[in-house]
């Protein structure tokens, strides 16, 4: 069954989208999860993962502001961090659900971390997957250019918002950056061009200046200090050829998060979700059975005969 779309209303009155797919109240399984993006993502990572939950429990997916199908903020400050978790609350209460597993994939883990560190009675369980407890850009391909460089490339957006906007819908989708993507942070084994492809159109389609703010947002957040104070089951998934987030980093934070698991995908990259997904849908639903769901009831004493 196609997931079914849905809006909620954010604090500052920003329409987001958001979908529900799988039984909403299952009798035996446990609480729902809800799935967070990458900046400039719209959903396609969880292509393969998200059917294969909702076999058996409800599964959320929404859309940052300006970002898929939410609207941008009426004021073009108002995207940050904060807004994201706000919004995922906006989202939750909207859906009805007290708590979820927060489920996260780059930019998301810093998104589920926040909203642990905000609001820990809405979280049942994190899986952090190929992210960094925060300051991105620091790290990014390790090494520091990315955060050297950003400033002059968010000034240049702000100024030519237009070329920003004309260049990012010209370039990024071309098949020249798919083969570049293919070639060196994707497994091409294991991810098809076409994959590749409408994982960068939807990059493309957020507007640039948004974008950059968001970035900038990203960038300066850091959520390492909390990690030792999560009290939910965590589950932190890495890929071993990861160059946006290393995989040291997920070491990291799984060795700061008391209780949590690690899963270490061989040959993995960033876009594990996608190119690993079977490996990555068993230990998920594991983890889920075996560290949040409820235990089982006690089977019923035969009647004596």
């Amino acid at each position: 069954m196609e997931p079914s779309e849905r809006y909620a209303t954010a604090a500052d009155g920003t329409r987001l989208r958001w979908t529900s797919a799988g039984p909403e109240h299952p009798p035996a399984a446990g609480p729902p999860v809800i799935l967070c993006d990458g900046i400039g993502c719209a959903g396609y990572i969880w292509r393969a993962l998200a059917p294969a939950l909702a076999a058996r429990r409800r599964v959320l997916h929404w859309n940052y502001r300006g970002h898929g199908g939410s609207e941008r903020p009426s004021e073009p400050e108002a995207i940050s961090v904060a807004h994201c978790v706000g919004d995922l609350l906006s989202v939750l209460d909207e859906a009805g659900e007290r708590a979820a597993v927060l489920v996260g994939h780059s930019f998301g883990v810093q998104v589920a971390l926040e909203t642990a560190r905000q609001a820990p009675e809405r979280v049942a369980g994190l899986v952090l997957a190929c992210g960094s407890a925060g300051h991105l850009l620091d790290t990014f391909q390790d090494r520091a250019v990315a955060s050297a460089a950003f400033p002059y490339w968010r000034r240049a957006v702000e100024a030519y918002p237009a070329v920003a906007r004309f260049l990012a819908r010209t370039v990024i989708p071309s098949e020249v950056t798919v083969r570049l993507g293919q070639a060196y942070e994707a497994n091409a084994r294991q991810l098809s061009p076409e994959d590749l492809r409408i994982y960068l159109t939807d990059l493309a389609d957020v507007d640039s200046p948004l974008f950059v703010r968001l970035l900038a947002s990203a960038a300066g957040h850091d959520a390492t200090g909390h990690l030792p104070e999560v009290r939910a089951p965590a589950l932190v998934l890495a890929g071993e050829k990861d160059t946006f987030t290393p995989v040291r980093l997920s070491v990291a934070m799984h060795q700061a998060i008391p209780g949590s698991e690690l899963l270490v995908l061989p040959g993995g990259t960033h876009v594990a979700l996608l190119d690993q997904p079977e490996a990555c849908r068993e230990r998920i639903e594991r983890f889920l059975s075996e560290r949040v769901d409820p235990p089982a009831p006690p089977a019923a004493p035969r009647a004596a005969r």
